[in-house]
């Protein structure tokens, strides 16, 4: 029976990189002209959801979201989650409407297909590179400049350790929204490492629970107060949790 079950599992996660790459194939015309300037990024972002539903119901998952705040058009924001899954940029555009932009680790870029336009459309960092970490500090600050959000998970990976809830956060994130005084939104995703973890043979469809939290504000903040800020952040996160509000 264990055979059987790891085995629908095998073939489950297959088409999970089927589901990955066969969408990317089929919009490619599309994707070339959207990524090859900045001015079309909106374009590239509609296609990037659908690409990122498809794989979410492809998979046999549903998403359920619960929102204390909605995000409003043509505002800038700080968008961080917890971080457990491959799932959870997909699930991050499911859930946010509204463009922005990823700032994620460099490994990714080396995946088939995906890759290539992962390079073209996010801001890649190496998090053990101080050179590569400035780099990437300094084109977010230009990307918030032209009225972009960002997105960050500021554990800066995924624990290898799958008993920790949420593990510390960097500060990048805070002092990006602190410097340009944009809102928090703090995001939780509660079923990502049940549902898709890193680890192979595991998994099922089902629920994705998604609670996106109350907004906090960074009006009048200065760089000394990005720690609290940071903290705060890290309190909502993990109270959420591990003490769900959302069913």
């Amino acid at each position: 029976m264990r055979l059987i079950k790891s085995a629908l599992i095998l073939l489950w996660r297959i088409w999970f990189y089927i589901l990955m790459v066969v969408p990317i194939l089929i919009m490619l015309p599309f994707l070339i002209v959207f990524t090859s300037s900045e001015k079309f990024y909106p374009q590239f972002f509609i296609c990037a959801r659908i690409w990122s539903k498809i794989i979410v119901y492809g998979m046999g998952f549903y998403i359920k979201t619960e929102a204390n705040q909605n995000l409003e058009k043509h505002k800038s924001y700080m968008l961080v989650a917890n971080h457990t899954s491959m799932l959870d940029i997909m699930l991050m555009l499911c859930v946010v409407k509204q463009p922005f932009v990823f700032i994620g680790k460099k490994e990714l870029g080396r995946i088939p297909v995906f890759g290539f336009f992962y390079r073209r459309t996010c801001i890649l960092v190496d998090r053990k590179n101080q050179k590569s970490r400035m780099a990437a500090f300094e084109e977010a600050q230009r990307r918030l400049k032209q009225q972009n959000s960002v997105c960050i998970f500021p554990e800066g990976g995924v624990p290898d350790d799958r008993s920790i809830v949420l593990d510390h956060f960097k500060d990048g994130a805070f002092r990006l929204a602190i410097e340009h005084q944009i809102p928090v939104v703090p995001i939780s995703f509660h079923d990502n490492k049940k549902r898709f973890s890193y680890k192979f043979f595991t998994g099922s469809p089902g629920k994705l629970r998604v609670k996106i939290h109350e907004f906090i504000c960074t009006k009048g903040l200065d760089a000394t107060e990005r720690k609290p800020l940071r903290d705060q952040t890290f309190q909502i996160i993990h109270q959420e949790l591990s003490n769900p509000t959302i069913d």
